[in-house]
């Protein structure tokens, strides 16, 4: 049975449709037994997202609570066909943030892309060196060349997430998310199993994908939240500071 060490895609109250603060969010995870988690709130271009500041000011937070590792985040949107997010490289290279997801939702690019559009956009962000995740991406509206563009991502080092939450909010993705595993495990893709939580009890929950996970026999080594030493080790390939204090 596949169990997670890390959350790597959680909301707070930052983004007002999530609906608990981030030290809910720590005690949750330290309840949990968690080695570390992310916070990711929504890029400004999202409807209810915080301040560009609230990314700036991440770095004041500690990097513990509760005894739990905090990566400070964002989910940031893909905003253009050419891969562009709402938050420029300069701003992220300023953040210096541990752990960014870039994401697709309808309020900041349109309804729905043929799958040409989509596999051309996906190519794109595979090239942004300040992206560590590619988030919730079998979403139905969206789909595109799994083979090609998971070939990108593992060339790139980009994390995939099978996101357990897709299934309640994005319904219709289950056949893609399988093809995208298998194109992941195809190509050695890094992956993770994430809850997308917006509520402190949802955090950690992954019941959902784990199934799909057993079944294809993922090597646990290249599930980046599988374990602290998976974790950790790839937090030091992508030379994110925090690696260098986390244990």
């Amino acid at each position: 049975m596949i169990h997670i060490a890390a959350d790597l895609h959680t909301h707070t109250i930052a983004s007002t449709h999530a609906f608990s603060t981030i030290t809910e969010m720590a005690h949750e995870a330290a309840r949990l037994g968690m080695y570390a988690f992310a916070v990711t709130d929504h890029g400004p271009k999202m409807p209810d997202s915080p301040h560009i500041w609230h990314f700036t000011s991440l770095r004041r937070l500690p990097d513990q609570l509760e005894g739990v590792w905090v990566l400070k985040g964002i989910e940031a949107n893909v905003c253009t066909l050419e891969g562009k997010m709402d938050v420029s490289d300069d701003e992220l290279r300023d953040m210096g943030l541990d752990w960014v997801i870039a994401s697709i939702h309808p309020p900041t690019l349109v309804p729905s892309l043929n799958v040409e559009q989509a596999t051309h956009l996906w190519l794109q962000v595979a090239k942004n060196p300040y992206v560590d995740m590619i988030g919730h991406c079998e979403t139905p509206r969206y789909t595109f060349d799994f083979d090609a563009v998971v070939r990108e991502f593992a060339r790139e080092g980009k994390v995939v997430e099978l996101n357990a939450n897709s299934s309640a909010v994005r319904p219709g993705g289950e056949e893609n998310m399988k093809k995208l595993l298998a194109a992941c495990k195809k190509h050695d893709a890094y992956i993770a199993l994430n809850s997308d939580a917006h509520f402190s009890a949802a955090l950690g929950r992954v019941e959902s994908v784990i199934p799909l996970v057993e079944e294809m026999e993922y090597p646990k080594e290249l599930i980046v939240n599988a374990d602290q030493e998976n974790l950790l080790r790839f937090l030091q390939q992508k030379k994110k500071p925090i690696a260098q204090h986390m244990r």
